[in-house]
């Protein structure tokens, strides 16, 4: 059974949540079991109200969040620190 994972949180036809699912994407090749949920903030007021002028934000199952701007060594350490990497 596969663990918490982190949370993408995003739009769609937002460039910039694409650029870090990219991200995500290239580091799954070092963490191949890296798995993740990405969740539109446009279908939740409430995750709207928080998110909206953030996104793309990444929540870890810990509790931290990777806001962007962030580097694929950003999005590492993060991985590492919630021992995702």
């Amino acid at each position: 059974m596969p663990g918490p994972r982190p949370i993408l949180y995003s739009t769609a036809a937002c460039h910039l949540c694409e650029l870090a699912e990219g991200l995500l994407v290239a580091a799954r090749a070092a963490a191949p079991g890296l798995a993740w949920e990405v969740v539109d903030i446009s279908e939740d007021d409430a995750l709207f109200e928080r998110y909206g002028e953030r996104i793309p934000v990444l929540r870890f199952p810990g509790g931290e969040e990777l806001g962007w701007p962030f580097t694929g060594d950003d999005l590492h350490r993060a991985l590492c620190r919630e021992g995702l990497a």
